[in-house]
């Protein structure tokens, strides 16, 4: 790296982890939470044995899972204000990743309480429950534990695909790096270190999942 290269990694590093700090990570974990809320009732509506509310969580998971992530945002962004909604980029990007977190984690929350022995549920009607009451205090604390590992990725991949709402201007880091670009030239230098600051934020996500996941194996083994 020349003289030139290396003080201007110096000088970016600052903007770039700031708009990881204050942009990239806010967006991801509003979205993340937010997705997460529709995971569950969808994952409810698939098991619910109703089949209206099965039919339109199933089509909600089919139209997400079966389109890329990057044309649902420019629908949202770009096509919406055709028929007079218009929205602000960061609403645009919590929207779609809301909708796709929503839609993938149906799946693993699903999966999960599927996962739970029947004689569960028919132990929680045995002392008089209702369906909703099992779920509550029986089901869904022994699905959670499940989830955790399936859905902890996810949200270490919600955090790098981020950097997809460059592309509908919200100023993530990835966008503050291709700013940078266009003033430097130096695509190269610049885009490895947005690539390095996006390692250092899911290692620490990693160990985060790791310390997690052994808490709630050593609570489950009690």
């Amino acid at each position: 790296m020349t003289d030139r290269q290396i003080q201007i990694v110096i000088d970016s590093f600052w903007p770039l982890l700031k708009a990881g700090l204050m942009y990239t990570l806010p967006l991801a974990i509003a979205s993340f939470v937010l997705g997460l809320i529709v995971a569950v009732l969808t994952a409810l509506a698939r098991t619910s044995g109703i089949r209206i509310l099965d039919f339109i969580a199933q089509f909600y998971v089919w139209i997400i899972r079966g389109t890329p992530l990057l044309v649902q945002l420019f629908i949202i962004f770009y096509g919406l204000p055709s028929v007079g909604i218009i929205l602000p980029p960061f609403v645009a990007a919590l929207i779609g990743f809301t909708l796709s977190v929503g839609a993938y984690g149906s799946e693993i929350v699903r999966a999960a309480i599927q996962s739970i022995p029947k004689g569960q549920w028919e132990a929680a009607y045995s002392i008089g429950m209702t369906r909703g009451q099992a779920l509550k205090r029986v089901i869904l604390p022994q699905a959670a534990r499940v989830s955790v590992p399936p859905l902890s990725n996810s949200f270490i991949s919600l955090v790098k695909d981020t950097s997809l709402a460059s592309v509908i201007t919200y100023i993530e880091m990835f966008r503050q790096s291709q700013q940078i670009v266009a003033r430097t030239y130096e695509a190269l230098v610049l885009y490895t270190e947005a690539a390095v600051i996006y390692l250092m934020f899911t290692s620490v996500l990693f160990v985060l999942q790791g310390w997690l996941e052994k808490r709630l194996s050593r609570f489950s083994a009690q």
